[in-house]
């Protein structure tokens, strides 16, 4: 999929349709771990002194057999970053294939619930359950959503980070 069919591209060009003064900066990498988020994060943060960050992170982790409370931690330092540069955060919940069992995704689920509750910050619990299951939510590797699906996706975040 194209950077620019991404629902953080597709964010930005709503923003800029809409004359907005807002604009996002996409500082995802695929294949990022919580570890590869954490190092860059404080630069990110002082070169764009953002309102909001945004975190979804932790699947590769997850995926690649890392540490679930490395991982935890890693989030937990992220989140008090953004804060500590007066960023409001939204944490975006992951959930991972069935074949990794309920327990493991409770857990998983467990960690992103106590943070958010931790440091007060917005949560998404499953970012993608609105798209997940749809016939061409997914691609064939069964967990990143298809471009078709991206415009849901930005729906659904945006309407939780846009004031009322």
């Amino acid at each position: 999929m194209a950077v620019n069919q991404s629902w953080v591209s597709l964010w930005q060009q709503r923003l800029q349709s809409q004359s907005s003064s807002h604009h996002i900066i996409n500082a995802s990498l695929s294949g990022e771990t919580t570890t590869g988020g954490l190092a860059r994060l404080p630069a990110l943060l002082e070169q764009h002194h953002p309102q909001w960050v945004i975190i979804e992170l932790g699947a590769n982790d997850a995926l690649r057999g890392h540490s679930l409370s490395r991982l935890e931690s890693n989030i937990s330092q992220m989140i008090h970053l953004a804060q500590a540069h007066n960023a409001q955060v939204l944490l975006l919940g992951i959930q991972l294939p069935t074949n990794y069992g309920d327990a493991f995704n409770q857990r998983l689920r467990g960690i992103y619930a106590k943070l958010a509750a931790q440091h007060n910050t917005l949560l998404d619990p499953f970012f993608l359950a609105d798209v997940a299951l749809l016939p061409n939510g997914l691609q064939a590797d069964g967990l990143h959503p298809t471009a078709e699906v991206q415009a849901n996706i930005m729906a659904r975040v945006a309407q939780i980070v846009t004031p009322k």
